[in-house]
């Protein structure tokens, strides 16, 4: 919600005080646990600077957490007084870093998100600079946003049995409350002890199989193991849960069953502990061999990544994360290792987010279209290799000629139109397209042939407003079509069809604005254009939308005509699971025709239509009577209305004469009036 900035003298500023549902003290503790936190401002200016860049005191700053001001603006960082466009370099006017600060004439906007989470939230906006003729700013402050727990991947690797991290000693008299993720190839160790002067506690890999809780509070040792039906010394994580106060103790590995021990009815209950705690083992026992981490002891996140930095022999954080949590990673995202977990890099998918599972779309409107340019064809050897030793990303290359993959999401009503075409310098091709009655079409010309390859989807109308998902393999001359959650189906080129996807040029989605002779059915559905929503389109390691709408290596190579609406076109397809063979009438067992993977009867396409076309006149029978019936009823009324005309009638009350008010004359002649009456002495509050 933008706020007006009002009132401005060189002797006072606006100030705008931010108020929160939660205490600063509690904000704070979610900021300082969160991985990543974020919050959005905007300035909304005409003839108002914000700050003042490039070397001039800022009109304008914030104030975050400690009550410290800052003057940079969303989109920068500390230390930089500069906005998300001077970071960026495509200020409206180069000579400054923020767009405001070129005091125009016009509304301009600064807007970004600060990220630095040791200055959030934003708990006061200061503005200056609106006291002159025409000078106006409107303010906008998002909400706190913060995601990830720092402490989970808060971690320490152990690289031999005689290293150990101590910390000050556990206050857990009456209640102990410990857990901690952990991960090995060694078949034992001592994750952590604390001692007293016969009390202690102790947490270890007892065997390959085994994790015991042992303590003693002046009774005598008591120790509860569990054991494990599978190693776990695997090299992935596990989970240690252990819990004791005054009335049972228990521990649990991973989702094993929870051991539980009854504390004696008598005797003591207090665990006293001296020594430091000791992580990792300690007192010439045999110490524990792998990595922890998010070690919780009564609520409080021991920072082993902090200790391990000052102690010698250690390695702060751990690796090998994309072993247990890789497969998170999804439609191709790449796991990367991390000191502190991992992450996932989308760079080669056409999906964005954390676990490369969100859809990167646009919109397109009548008229639009994107082309990627694909590398020029190399003249001759020398100039090739120098292409391949220069190229600034991988993903510029030329794509195996001999195979690719096309995968797209997309949502249509119009046909016909373009829907992905991919160009050469050469006679060859590849276009998807919808044609007039919806369905879709793959055209495929790689030469060898005189007229293109053709797969026409016939009995499925693409056109129908809903998202359908297209996946195309090609491996020489063998095709795979997948669409939407129907099974896959094989196609082959013509035994004469070369196998070679010759010299690509460019892709283009929407439409096709291509040089050159233009196969006669591509010239024919090429206009006016795609109308509808695109995603997650991919050829090969080519992702032209999210080249466009995402600043990547690849964005160089990508040409729009149009504005691009960002959009994820509905996620996915919302097409009903396939039915079984014994009730889908297209099931290849219940035609007679088996030549073709999606066949086409016409005699039952004819009865289709017959069916739409009988019910369309009875539609229209029905819209037809409707209407009659309106224009009958309007001329009664009209002629009801003129029938006196000309002579003067009064609406007095019958029985008048009688009543004893005027409001009970009404009552007399309309019964209904006490209703009315008694409606409106009710009160309603909004």
């Amino acid at each position: 919600m933008q706020t007006p900035v009002v009132g401005y003298n060189p002797e006072k500023y606006s100030v705008t005080q931010l108020v929160y549902s939660a205490s600063m003290d509690q904000i704070s503790a979610i900021t300082d646990s969160a991985e990543y936190c974020e919050q959005y401002v905007s300035y909304f200016c005409k003839m108002s600077r914000l700050l003042n860049t490039p070397d001039g005191s800022p009109y304008t700053w914030w104030v975050g957490k400690a009550n410290e001001k800052h003057y940079y603006w969303g989109g920068s960082g500390p230390g930089i007084q500069k906005c998300a466009c001077g970071i960026e370099r495509n200020c409206t006017d180069p000579k400054y870093y923020c767009n405001c600060d070129a005091d125009y004439k016009q509304w301009r906007k600064d807007a970004g998100f600060l990220s630095y989470k040791d200055h959030l939230p934003v708990s006061q906006v200061v503005v200056g600079d609106t006291d002159r003729q025409g000078s106006e700013a409107k303010l906008s402050v998002g909400p706190l946003r913060c995601q990830g727990d720092r402490n989970y991947w808060n971690a320490a690797s152990f690289p031999n049995p005689s290293s150990y991290l101590h910390f000050s000693t556990f206050q857990g008299e009456t209640s102990a409350d410990i857990s901690f993720y952990f991960k090995t190839l060694t078949p034992w160790g001592v994750f952590l002890e604390n001692m007293g002067k016969e009390d202690f506690i102790k947490l270890e890999l007892k065997s390959a199989t085994e994790v015991s809780f042992s303590f003693d509070v002046g009774n005598g040792p008591v120790e509860i193991v569990v054991r494990s039906p599978t190693p776990l010394n695997d090299d992935q994580w596990h989970r240690v849960t252990a819990e004791r106060n005054v009335k049972q103790a228990s521990l649990q590995v991973d989702r094993l069953p929870q051991q539980i021990r009854k504390a004696p009815t008598e005797g003591h209950t207090r665990l006293e502990l001296y020594s430091q705690l000791f992580v990792g083992g300690a007192g010439g026992q045999q110490g524990f061999l792998g990595c922890i981490r998010s070690l919780r002891m009564n609520g409080v996140t021991l920072d082993l990544e902090e200790r391990a930095k000052v102690t010698s022999g250690f390695i702060s954080g751990c690796s090998g994360h994309c072993t247990s949590y890789g497969t998170n990673c999804e439609n191709g995202g790449k796991c990367l290792e991390r000191y502190h977990g991992y992450s996932c890099d989308c760079s080669n998918t056409a999906y964005d987010g954390t676990f490369c599972n969100k859809d990167v779309g646009a919109f397109f409107e009548e008229g639009m279209w994107l082309r990627y340019n694909f590398q020029a064809p190399a003249t001759n050897a020398r100039d090739s290799s120098s292409r391949v030793d220069n190229a600034p990303d991988q993903q510029n290359s030329h794509p195996d000629l001999a195979q690719e993959e096309i995968r797209f999401s997309f949502s249509t009503t119009k046909a016909p139109c373009i829907l992905l075409y991919i160009s050469s310098f050469t006679t060859d091709f590849l276009a998807v397209l919808v044609k007039p009655t919806g369905s879709l079409q793959i055209r495929y010309n790689l030469g060898g042939t005189r007229e293109p390859y053709n797969i026409d989807v016939d009995h499925r109308n693409m056109a129908n407003g809903q998202p359908h998902s297209v996946n195309i393999t090609r491996h020489e001359k063998t095709i795979f079509l997948k669409l939407d959650h129907y099974p896959s189906v094989s196609y082959h080129l013509p035994s004469s069809s070369d196998t070679l996807f010759n010299s690509p040029k460019s892709l283009f989605l929407g439409k096709v604005i291509e040089t050159g002779k233009i196969d006669q059915e591509i010239h024919k559905y090429n206009t006016p254009g795609f109308t509808g929503c695109l995603s997650r389109v991919q050829f090969n390691q080519i992702a032209p939308l999210k080249a466009a709408l995402r600043q990547t290596n690849a964005s160089a190579h990508v040409h729009i005509q149009g504005e691009l609406v960002e959009s994820n076109c509905g996620a996915s397809p919302l097409t009903l699971s396939p039915m079984s063979s014994a009730t889908d009438p297209w099931h290849l067992d219940h035609l007679d025709s088996a030549s073709a993977d999606f066949p086409y009867n016409p005699g039952q396409g004819q009865a289709i239509r017959n069916g739409v076309n009988r019910n369309s006149a009875i539609i229209g029978g029905v819209i037809a009577v409707v209407i009659f019936t309106i224009l009958c009823t309007l001329v009664f009324l009209i002629r009801y209305m003129f029938r006196h005309k000309g002579t003067c009638h009064t609406n007095e009350a019958k029985g008048a004469e009688s009543a004893e008010s005027a409001d009970a004359a009404i009552m007399n002649n309309d019964p209904n009036f006490t209703e009315t009456i008694d409606e409106s002495k009710k009160e309603w509050l909004i």
